[in-house]
């Protein structure tokens, strides 16, 4: 190993980690100077229903597809979002695996399960950047931000793939783009709407506290509407129009 790819992989990963801790640490301390309001209407719902449990839910809502509607009519897009997010914590992993841990690439199935990991997430990130692209909507709603870091992630999707493998005779130039791209990543996102999933966690509290307190969380689903055969809401209409 040469000292630039040392370098890489050890002091400049190490800064970035210790630059984004700082920045999130700032980020957390200014968060949580500003208290939640208060609730404004009395204690609403079913007794079962308390502010623990809407928390829980509001937590774990992310994980249940079939909660919301925009995940359960558009099923193929939340599979995106699930392999794009495992994509992301494989290729980070990786950055971590290779240089403290290089015994575990040696195990069987272990990097072709990274790569399946990282291979999809790429085909994802592809698909979102035509979506995006495509989409008049998400155009219109999209910033410089959004494109480019969903392209950062996709470009370094690729290096990671094929680091995974991390031969000795393959050369030096895929990892160290692969580590300074990790570097450029760690640096960029604690500023970036990627930072999203830093108030992840306290943002689902504050929201499931409160919809828990309202009795609105967990969602408790009805009976379903009864359907009418088609000659008795053509009798109905003829009803209402007389």
């Amino acid at each position: 190993m040469s000292e630039h790819l040392h370098f890489a992989e050890h002091t400049l990963q190490e800064v970035a980690l210790v630059i984004m801790g700082l920045v999130y640490t700032t980020r957390l301390i200014w968060l949580f100077r500003h208290k939640g309001g208060r609730e404004r209407q009395p204690q609403t719902g079913l007794p079962g229903t308390t502010k623990a449990r809407g928390v829980l839910y509001s937590w774990l809502i992310i994980a249940m597809p079939w909660e919301m509607e925009s995940t359960r009519r558009k099923f193929f897009l939340y599979s995106q979002f699930v392999i794009f997010h495992m994509a992301v914590v494989a290729a980070i992993g990786l950055s971590f695996v290779i240089p403290y841990w290089p015994q575990l690439l040696e195990l069987p199935l272990v990097v072709p399960a990274l790569q399946a990991f990282i291979g999809a997430g790429f085909v994802v990130g592809v698909l979102r950047i035509i979506r995006r692209v495509g989409n008049v909507y998400l155009r219109a709603i999209s910033s410089p931000d959004d494109y480019f870091s969903l392209l950062l992630l996709t470009v370094w999707f690729a290096f990671a793939f094929f680091s995974a493998p991390n031969h000795p005779g393959q050369g030096e130039t895929v990892l160290l783009v692969y580590f300074y791209l990790t570097a450029f990543f760690l640096l960029y996102v604690p500023f970036s709407k990627i930072s999203h999933y830093l108030y992840y966690p306290f943002t689902r509290y504050w929201f499931g506290k409160s919809m828990g307190y309202r009795g609105t969380y967990p969602l408790r689903r009805g009976p379903r509407p009864r359907s009418y055969p088609a000659h008795e809401v053509a009798n109905q209409k003829v009803t209402v129009s007389t």
